[in-house]
């Protein structure tokens, strides 16, 4: 064959360095053209870690047995040959902001993984990266230049394989400089300042929130073919709003970075909450940061300890199991009933009357409904299924309001009712079977008492204690509720105000560890109702204004933006397959009951929709017995697209 000059541009030799000309032939393979390269330069160092970069077709030429000639390489091509490992600045939900060295050429996915695993954080795949939001600089900010931390030196040798030691990844243990920055990492980072909290970007309506949703990067493309160049600031956050398998004791630092994140989303008002769940997240920060600073990690412990705590745990659960007597397997077979005067309402109907008071009867996983106590025995006037349904509390406990928000699928998308309780009692008992009904599960199951108990626990500490400041801090002046609750309620209350009231709440969590109190305020997060939904601004086919597409772990939402309102939901396991037409970029689902939709995304590529929808289902395919190891060829399956081809 002909040989021809191939130029190549090698980044090790400097920006102003020529070109290094190689005469080649095209059946040359490109791990010639690499020692080529490497013969020529003359430059004794490891070259392991770097690639051939095709700029004018934007990708990697990473299999080394390929000829120029199959990947159809000409003299006309720019190539780069560089490292593909590459330092980048990343931003934590935390606001600290790394420099490491992160996996250019492998999908985004993969290099997510490779961050998590130099950062001690499981279940890499519930996070992702994102372009961060431009600040408009003020000229007097030009000063203050913000605090990188250097990982750049840790080896990867060491990433793809870390090996902890006293809890954290040994990497960390070289000097007391990285040590401090893993313990920036694990320990909550105290109160922002108000002016901090001014300063930071906050959406103000469903479309600013659909605009940063828009800027989540493809997991099944390399950064360089997103246009990510080296030290570029990206967001590292969690994407997937499905955590799986919290154990505070190997998650110090997935918990904390958690922590953060929903923090910040109170905080920027990015999620809404009511007036007295902002006064007991305020308790909680407070007490997190109190706690913090006197007992600095969470837990971190030997593992060969918890190895045998948790063979003991699963050996005492199999003994359980083996000793239950056929009386017992009886009593479980007939599950127990809740009966008990309750009122609905249902707000779709046109009807201005308001709550009616039936006799309802909770059996298996549904309820029925009765105009009394004495009809109970004929045929109910509607016996509502709970599997696959939604519940939401909606309680305001200083004003004995106890409802619980139904929704159940139909054909159509979801019906909504709400019961309303008489007191704390009857919620608990009702609000504990909705949930375990949801999950198709009876009141015969043995988590029933305990979902109680922590429905109760939860409703106490929405208690006000009038008058009981007796064990309150001496130092009330302490607390700055401007670090606490969010702008809107600092606008709204003086600080004299709001500090008694966030004293309130907090005896209700001053005895909590650190760990629990993390996971309460976590848990009372995820129980707000719009919790995980991340926003789309879309247009439905047919239709000839824009409208909103909320992505959640379970459903899709349609929110109508003259209103606000949600007009339709439909959940993904009524959905029988989904699919995206990438020449018009438009999504087409098809639900059961011939129910489909079709729409095209305003304010995002549809890849990012298709990716939600794809991950959310991958991340409900997670179980125990595979959890040590990911399925990474499924995840790109159902969210790469025709790139997963």
């Amino acid at each position: 064959m002909a040989a021809w000059d191939l130029s190549v541009t090698v980044e090790d030799l400097g920006p102003d360095a020529p070109p290094v000309t190689l005469s080649v032939a095209s059946d040359l393979h490109v791990g010639g053209v690499i020692l080529k390269l490497v013969e020529k330069t003359q430059i004794k160092r490891d070259w392991s870690d770097h690639a051939l970069w095709w700029e004018q077709k934007q990708c990697w030429l990473l299999r080394t047995a390929w000829t120029l000639e199959k990947y159809g390489i000409h003299a006309d091509a720019k190539l780069f040959f560089m490292p593909q490992h590459k330092p980048l600045r990343l931003c934590l939900p935390n606001g600290i902001t790394l420099r490491l060295r992160a996996c250019f050429s492998n999908p985004v996915f993969q290099t997510v993984m490779g961050i998590c695993r130099m950062l001690n954080i499981r279940h890499p795949e519930e996070l992702s990266l994102l372009r961060p939001v431009e600040h408009k600089k003020k000229k007097k900010d030009k000063d203050s230049a913000e605090e990188i931390y250097d990982l750049t030196e840790v080896p990867l040798s060491s990433v793809s394989r870390p090996c902890l030691y006293n809890g954290m990844p040994a990497h960390f243990a070289d000097s007391p400089q990285m040590e401090a920055i893993y313990k920036m990492l694990s320990v909550t980072q105290p109160p922002p300042a108000p002016e901090v909290v001014a300063k930071q970007y906050r959406p103000a309506s469903v479309v600013d929130k659909a605009h940063i949703h828009g800027r989540w990067l493809n997991s099944s493309r390399c950064l360089l073919q997103q246009g990510i160049q080296e030290n570029d600031r990206v967001w590292l956050r969690f994407k997937f709003y499905a955590f799986y398998d919290i154990e505070p004791k190997y998650d110090v630092v997935r918990l904390t970075q958690l922590y953060e994140q929903a923090r910040w989303a109170i905080l920027l008002e990015d999620i809404d909450c009511t007036e007295e769940e902002m006064m007991l997240f305020g308790a909680l920060q407070y007490h997190i940061s109190k706690v913090s600073q006197s007992e600095p990690q969470m837990m971190s412990s030997n593992a060969a300890m918890d190895d045998l705590e948790s063979a003991l745990q699963s050996l005492e659960v199999k003994m359980e199991g083996e000793s239950s007597s056929a009386s017992e397997m009886l009593d479980n077979m007939t599950a127990p009933e809740l009966n008990d005067y309750l009122k609905i309402f249902r707000p779709k109907r046109l009807t201005l009357k308001g709550y009616k008071q039936y006799w309802f009867k909770f059996q298996d996983t549904s309820i029925s409904y009765f105009k009394s106590k004495e009809e109970s025995i004929g045929e109910p006037i509607q016996q509502i299924n709970l599997k696959g349904c939604e519940v939401a509390p909606d309680v305001n406990v200083a004003a004995q309001k106890f409802l619980i928000r139904l929704l159940i699928p139909a054909p159509e998308g979801m019906n909504e009712v709400y019961l309303r309780c008489e007191n704390e009692q009857q919620y608990a008992q009702w609000m504990a079977a909705c949930r375990l009904g949801s999950k198709g599960k009876t009141l015969a199951d043995s988590s029933f008492q305990n979902e109680i108990q922590s429905i109760r626990s939860f409703l106490a500490m929405q208690k006000t204690n009038s008058g009981s400041h007796g064990n309150a801090p001496a130092n009330d002046e302490s607390i700055n509720t401007n670090s606490l609750v969010s702008p809107r309620y600092n606008k709204k209350y003086k600080t004299k105000q709001l500090t008694p009231r966030i004293l309130d709440a907090y005896q209700n969590v001053a005895q909590l560890s650190l760990t629990d109190a993390v996971m309460r305020f976590l848990q009372i997060w995820q129980s707000l109702p719009d919790f995980g939904l991340s926003y789309v601004v879309v247009r439905f086919k047919g239709s000839r204004k824009d409208e909103v597409l909320g992505v959640a772990p379970n459903r899709l939402i349609r929110i109508d933006l003259g209103v606000g309102d949600v007009v339709k939901t439909w959940r993904y396991n009524n959905m029988k397959q989904w699919n995206v037409n990438w020449d018009i970029r438009q999504l087409a689902i098809e639900f059961e009951g011939n129910v489909n939709i079709a729409f095209s995304c305003v304010t995002a590529d549809c890849k990012i929709v298709h990716e939600f929808i794809g991950g959310y289902i991958f991340m409900s395919t997670r179980s125990r017995e595979k959890s040590s190891t990911l399925n990474e060829e499924l995840f790109h399956k159902l969210t790469g697209g025709h790139e997963a081809l």
